[in-house]
C-alpha cells in the first residue's frame, strides 16, 4: 500500500520533529517536508518533486501565518489538503481557518490514533469532522444565512449608499452623488442603519468590509 504523504509547518522545532518521528513510525504515512514556517514551506513546495498530499499546520508562526498560508494552498494547490494542527480553540481562528480552505481542525492535545484517523479521513474523503469544527462550520452557515437575509432586503439605491458611506464623502456629497437631496440621503441612512441593526456610519463601514460590500 502506497504511503500517504505528509508535510508538517510549524515552527517549534522540538515539536514539530516530535510529529514527525510519530508520524514516520507508522507504516501508512510518510513526512516528505517539515517546515517552520508557512513562508518556508511554500517557496519549499514551489520547488518540491514530491508533494504531500496532506498538511498538519500550526497557526502561530512568524512571517507567515498558517491562515494566510492555508488560503495560499487552497487556491494555488487545491489537491494538497490541510488539517490545522494547534493550541488556538478560538472560535473565530477556527472559522478563518476552515474558510481559508482547512479540511479539519485538531487541538494539539489529541490522541495520537485521532491524528492518524484524521489524515486518513481527509486523504479519503476530503474533510475530518470533529466537534469543534462542526460548531464552527454551523456558525458559518447560519452567519451566511442571516447576511444573505439582510442584504436581500436591502434595495440597489441602499447598497449604492453603503458604498458611498465607505468613503471620506460627507453625506451632503453622497446626495450630489447619487443626485438625491440630502433629505433623500437622509433616509437611505435611517433605513440602513434599521436594516443592519447598526447605530453609525462607522457600523455600516464595518458591516459592508465583512461582507465585501464595500
Amino acid at each position: 500500500m502506497e504511503r500517504i504523504k505528509v508535510a508538517i509547518v510549524d515552527d517549534h522545532k522540538l515539536v514539530s520533529k516530535a510529529l514527525e518521528n510519530m508520524i514516520s513510525f507508522n507504516p501508512s504515512f510518510k513526512v516528505v517536508m517539515n517546515c517552520f514556517n508557512g513562508e518556508d514551506f511554500l517557496e519549499k513546495l514551489a520547488v518540491q518533486t514530491i508533494m504531500p498530499e496532506v498538511v498538519l499546520m500550526d497557526i502561530n508562526m512568524p512571517k507567515k501565518n498558517g491562515i494566510e498560508t492555508t488560503a495560499e494552498i487552497t487556491a494555488n494547490y487545491p489537491e494538497i489538503k490541510v488539517i490545522a494542527l494547534t493550541m488556538e480553540d478560538n472560535e473565530t481562528t477556527i472559522i478563518n481557518m476552515l474558510k481559508a480552505g482547512a479540511k479539519g481542525y485538531l487541538l494539539k492535545d489529541m490522541s495520537p490514533d485521532i491524528l492518524f484517523s484524521a489524515i486518513n479521513i481527509v486523504h479519503e474523503k476530503g474533510i475530518f469532522y470533529t466537534d469543534i469544527v462542526t460548531q464552527s462550520l454551523l456558525k458559518i452557515k447560519t452567519e451566511e444565512k442571516a447576511t444573505q437575509e439582510i442584504t436581500n432586503t436591502l434595495k440597489d439605491r441602499e447598497l449604492e449608499f453603503i458604498r458611498h458611506s465607505c468613503s471620506e464623502l460627507t453625506y451632503k456629497e453622497i446626495a450630489e452623488q447619487m443626485f438625491v437631496s440630502p433629505r433623500t440621503v437622509d433616509g437611505y441612512r435611517d433605513s440602513v442603519f434599521a436594516k443592519l441593526n447598526v447605530k453609525t456610519r462607522v457600523g455600516i463601514v464595518l458591516f459592508a468590509i465583512k461582507h465585501e460590500l464595500d
